[in-house]
């Protein structure tokens, strides 16, 4: 590929020093994959946790002796030349001889907090948590350009793949008539359509939750493939049939990165709601088409979240990202289509899917074109805050209870035209993480400011509050 071309040019630069705080899931593979890269170094970690930062050089292949734990800039430093270093806190990692800093920790608050301090300290920044972005990312690029450094979403999670895939397609002059990612779960059914099972790992843990749903005779057409002009019906009766899945809908993180993706590209939602089609691969371009071509869409350039739907034998899309796309000219839309792509019947829109999302370990690109390129692979200068997206409680909750929507089915979340907190409105969803409620709430209710108990020295609040003025939000 052109990136090995790019990076041995710049090889003089490297190798890569990245300094990576949180060590979750993410993070450890992001260090553990590092290894196998000799322009990239991941010099220090800064976890409050100092067992799991062991942990991940454990399982990187690094010993104990190979470690310092350092508690001062000078401790570090005199380190740095012969060990790779563990911190508690971040904020030491900024004075540090680091070029990239990947923010991995997943807390909304902390989170916007070190990559303000990375930029205002000249580094790069690898925005791995989607939690802040959500709410603050656009300003955080724009102090990144001022100052000189990438702000950069990241290969590897989705938004961060949607993004690079939607220039891609633009940039040889295709329309990205819808773009999304497809749900971690999955429907398989039996190949008499006699059950479907329904496999769910939104974490990326290595347990998944399988769930059965009988399908009655009468219902198991709807499973078969959808006809011309169908797209609605058939989407109908799939959610009816397998609602007893675990979720039938996009949860509060498939909603997280694809506002992201929105707020970077210019896609937008197709209404108040996601579809959140229950489809085959190659039903996808039939059904996220407009309606004038036999689909479901009422606009064209939108973003959406499908729930694959597939045979027992037959090969899923992995928690991968699709567009589907129309050419302009009519020799290209039919190489297009000749080259095997899936398209719909009047032939005027085809599927492009990337059948996989290897988080942390496919992270290495970014850190390697950010502190070797300095360009991000993430979002461009179009980066804008255009859609928030909020939340709304499923469930009765009481005065005291502390909030965190990001994994918790009792939310429901949506993607609304972005607002300024000064209208006092629905709040934008990770404003509210594990902030505690000041009154009673009935289910169905919408979570706005004046609901939580926001301390006035939230960075994150504050932040926000800049970003609104900045881009004049109304």
């Amino acid at each position: 590929m052109i990136y090995s071309q790019l990076y041995r040019q710049a090889a003089a630069k490297g190798p890569v020093k990245v300094g990576l705080i949180g060590t979750g899931h993410y993070g450890t593979a992001v260090l553990t994959q590092s290894i196998s890269i000799p322009l990239l170094h991941v010099a220090a970690i800064a976890d409050n946790n100092l067992d799991a930062a062991k942990r991940a050089f454990a399982h990187a292949g690094i010993s104990e002796n190979d470690i310092a734990i350092c508690h001062s800039r000078a401790e570090a430093m005199r380190a740095l030349p012969r060990k790779r270093i563990i911190v508690e806190d971040p904020l030491l990692l900024m004075d540090l001889p680091l070029d990239v800093i990947a923010e991995s920790t997943g807390s909304p608050e902390a989170g916007a907090r070190h990559a303000f301090e990375a930029i205002r300290h000249g580094k790069h920044v690898a925005m791995i948590s989607k939690e802040p972005d959500s709410v603050v990312g656009p300003i955080l690029k724009h102090l990144a350009d001022q100052a000189g450094v990438v702000y950069s979403q990241v290969d590897g999670d989705q938004h961060g793949l949607m993004i690079g895939w939607v220039g891609w397609l633009r940039s040889l002059g295709l329309e990205v008539l819808a773009a999304g990612k497809a749900r971690d779960g999955e429907v398989a059914f039996k190949d008499d359509f006699s059950s479907a099972r329904g496999v769910w790992n939104p974490n990326c843990e290595t347990s998944a939750a399988h769930d059965t749903a009988a399908i009655a005779p009468e219902d198991r057409h709807w499973l078969g493939f959808i006809p011309e002009g169908e797209s609605a019906k058939y989407l109908a009766e799939r959610h009816r049939i397998l609602r007893s899945m675990p979720s039938m809908r996009s949860a509060t993180f498939d909603l997280c990165e694809s506002v992201i993706a929105v707020n970077a590209t210019g896609l937008v939602p197709d209404g108040a709601e996601m579809h959140d089609p229950v489809v085959r691969i190659s039903e996808i371009p039939r059904v996220l088409c407009p309606r004038s071509e036999g689909g479901i869409l009422e606009k064209r350039g939108v973003i959406d979240v499908v729930i694959p739907l597939r045979g027992e034998r037959d090969a899923n899309m992995g928690g991968g990202v699709f567009a589907v796309i129309a050419c302009s000219n009519d020799y290209s839309r039919k190489a297009v289509i000749e080259k095997g792509l899936w398209s719909n019947p009047k032939l005027t829109a085809a599927v492009i899917f990337r059948p996989h999302h290897l988080c942390g370990v496919e992270t290495p690109t970014t850190l390697l074109c950010a502190g070797l390129l300095g360009i991000p692979t993430g979002n461009d200068i179009s980066y804008r805050p255009l859609y928030d997206m909020i939340v709304t409680t499923l469930t009765a909750r009481k005065a005291g209870e502390i909030l965190n929507c990001e994994h918790d089915p009792s939310f429901k979340a949506s993607l609304i035209p972005a607002a300024s907190l000064k209208s006092r409105g629905p709040l934008p969803a990770h404003l509210s993480t594990k902030r505690r409620l000041k009154q009673d709430i009935p289910a169905g209710t919408i979570i706005t400011q004046d609901m939580l108990d926001i301390p006035a020295d939230s960075f994150l609040l504050d932040l926000r509050k800049k970003q609104d003025e900045l881009f004049g939000t109304a």
